[in-house]
């Protein structure tokens, strides 16, 4: 039996860490916090069901995760501007809703006993450098941080909702969401990184605008946040594979990135199981869907906030039915990308074309 050791307890680290065992190797993985899933507390993110054809539970079953946490399947979607507001419905789930940290019904929490029962060892409290380990997991990294959230997470009575809301005076170069399921909220405004100075502000600013316009009710607020890291050429150094935010796989346009970090866990895991090349299978399964964020996100910047995104949610429906190909990285995107790539490094240095 080999040996593996993991750093890091996220979705990407546990992913690997399972597939791993499944396949007949001894797992270590090494978590610096208590108990996994302690940089959130409850917080609720979307698993994005529109970048790939594929139904994410389908993929999460064909990736040896069990279905066994809380997700919420979400069909509907309200963007505004804040003084427009376009329904965007869809046959299939959109997103599927979860919640983050170490309780019962979280991700994490599932994803944890899920590894412990195929026989990985969890070390929490305690750590490697990222050279000792096989697979580095820690998330996202600091220097490489592109944007940052800050909301609540709180107890309501109002009906289910999801709302994303695009307005400069909320989150400038952001957005600014509600999401709602089952009498459970949370509010957040997500800024880049030049913004994170005022972020609190843009959320209090936020809170006010929803709390106003949709009669809600919150009860029980209590402040989450977070920070997340993008980066084009982050996969491998070394003998050591990245994975997940530790890699810089996120979606550079919304900042999701729980699909990108669960496949990528699986894709480090059947590298060693399969003696492959991870960085070659991993560039060909993410470079092009990076790009593509990378486009996307100058588009958003330069075209549809100078139009105060009128544009933007005057054309929410059209944009629904492209969702899956603004990820593609398709020919119109291979064209601006050169453009979009000069254009973002005046604010993220740190981008390579």
């Amino acid at each position: 039996m080999k040996d593996v050791k993991i750093l890091g307890a996220g979705p990407s680290g546990l992913t690997a860490a399972i597939n791993l065992a499944k396949g007949g190797y001894r797992v270590d993985v090494y978590e610096k916090k208590e108990d996994v899933g302690m940089r959130f507390h409850g917080d609720i993110q979307g698993l994005e069901n529109w970048s790939e054809k594929e139904d994410i539970l389908e993929q999460l079953r064909d990736m040896n995760i069990d279905i066994d946490f809380d997700c919420d399947p979400f069909s509907k979607v309200s963007v505004t501007n804040c003084s427009r507001i376009k329904e965007v419905s869809s046959k299939r789930p959109l997103f599927y809703l979860v919640k983050r940290g170490s309780f019962q019904g979280t991700l994490d929490h599932s994803l944890k006993l899920q590894a412990l029962r195929t026989g990985v060892n969890i070390h929490t409290q305690k750590t490697l450098l990222p050279s000792e380990a096989n697979i580095v997991a820690t998330g996202p990294i600091p220097r490489k941080v592109v944007g940052i959230v800050r909301g609540i997470i709180f107890k309501t009575d109002h009906e289910d909702m999801a709302m994303v809301a695009f307005n400069e005076r909320l989150a400038f170069r952001g957005y600014s969401y509600v999401l709602i399921t089952k009498r459970y909220g949370c509010i957040g405004a997500v800024v880049r990184r030049d913004e994170m100075s005022r972020a609190k502000d843009y959320f209090e600013k936020t809170k006010e605008y929803f709390v106003k316009h949709f009669n809600l009710d919150i009860r029980q607020p209590k402040e989450v946040g977070g920070i997340g890291s993008f980066s084009l050429g982050n996969i491998q150094k070394g003998r050591t594979i990245r994975v997940g935010e530790a890699a810089g796989l996120q979606d550079f346009l919304w900042g999701f990135g729980v699909r990108y970090a669960i496949a990528s866990g699986y894709l480090a895991a059947q590298s060693i199981i399969g003696n492959r090349d991870y960085e070659r299978t991993a560039k060909r399964r993410f470079s092009h869907r990076l790009k593509a964020g990378v486009v996307n996100r100058y588009l958003m910047e330069n075209v549809f906030f100078k139009n105060d995104y009128s544009i933007f949610v005057g054309l929410a429906e059209l944009v629904k039915r492209s969702l899956y190909l603004m990820h593609t990285y398709n020919v119109g995107q291979r064209i601006v990308y050169p453009l979009a790539i000069l254009n973002l490094k005046k604010t993220y240095p740190e981008l390579k074309a």
